[in-house]
């Protein structure tokens, strides 16, 4: 197996650098930038009352993530890799969320990911005998919601105003202003629009 060309450059072939016995799956320094990444947030922001967004939004930037200046963005959030994260106007994630940004996750403008919700964007191809790793892009549109402790999987675009409610998971993407719950995630009505 080899890596997709159109996947991120810092990850390494699973054969060669023997991730399925250890080894790591992402270079070196991809790797020192999460680690310093990790000791800024920790540091930094972990630990700050809810109302201090803008100083979050800051600390991300920084680091290369592309945050609207009026996106909330809660201490308690986990950033795996803040260059592959974009949050629009007005945009929420909330407290606990897990953006496990292996690739890019874009959060639309007006979109809502609540507390404790997980957007994975990377998972391993089970059928290479050395695990290799694989990671899609996930899209989160405008005015949508990703309601709480909900999942979104690999490659997944929620469409605009769509709903995934809460504990709902979709490795599948979502149809613009649907609403969707369960696992896996069913259509259950169309969101009106206003």
């Amino acid at each position: 197996m080899t890596i997709p060309e159109d996947g991120p450059s810092d990850i390494l072939d699973a054969r060669a650098a023997g991730s399925r016995h250890g080894g790591p799956s992402f270079s070196l320094r991809h790797r020192l930038v999460r680690a310093l990444w990790a000791v800024v947030w920790t540091l930094g922001a972990r630990w700050t009352p809810p109302p201090m967004h803008g100083w979050r939004g800051f600390l991300l930037r920084s680091f290369g993530a592309r945050i609207d200046r009026t996106a909330r963005i809660y201490g308690s959030v986990r950033v795996w890799y803040p260059p592959n994260l974009s949050v629009g106007r007005n945009a929420v994630i909330g407290p606990g969320a897990i953006c496990y940004s292996m690739a890019p996750l874009e959060i639309g403008d007006d979109a809502v990911v609540s507390q404790r919700a997980h957007l994975c964007a990377g998972s391993h191809d089970i059928d290479d005998p050395h695990f290799q790793l694989v990671v899609r892009p996930i899209v989160i549109g405008p005015k949508a919601w990703v309601a709480a402790e909900a999942f979104v999987g690999p490659g997944v675009e929620i469409g605009e105003g769509a709903v995934l409610g809460a504990r709902g998971v979709t490795v599948k993407s979502l149809m613009p202003w649907t609403v969707y719950v369960g696992n896996p995630a069913r259509t259950v009505r169309k969101r009106q629009t206003h």
